[in-house]
């Protein structure tokens, strides 16, 4: 099984991190309001970020390695290493 981390930006601009197995469904559930307490309170934009693991393990530890992070080092990610989107700070 695929494991994906993401990052989501927010109306607000605020950037919200999760990993799941289906990604497409675990974004609309977060548009929906059916997501993260987080995301219910911060509607989302769009998908700014993601990585693909093998393993759950693998995607927990990057999980929660990113989550350590300033936001400048999120954006910096975001905006050099994989783009998805224009940067928005």
């Amino acid at each position: 099984m695929t494991y994906y981390l993401y990052i989501l930006r927010t109306l607000n601009n605020s950037l919200y991190v999760g990993i799941s197995g289906d990604i497409e469904k675990r974004i609309d559930r977060h548009k929906a309001g059916d997501g993260a307490e987080f995301t219910k309170r911060n509607k989302v934009e769009k998908l700014v970020y993601k990585e693909e693991f093998n393993t759950y393990l693998e995607v927990r530890r990057r999980e929660k390695q990113i989550k350590g992070w300033t936001r400048l080092k999120k954006e910096q990610l975001i905006l050099y290493r994989h783009p998805l989107s224009s940067h928005r700070p």
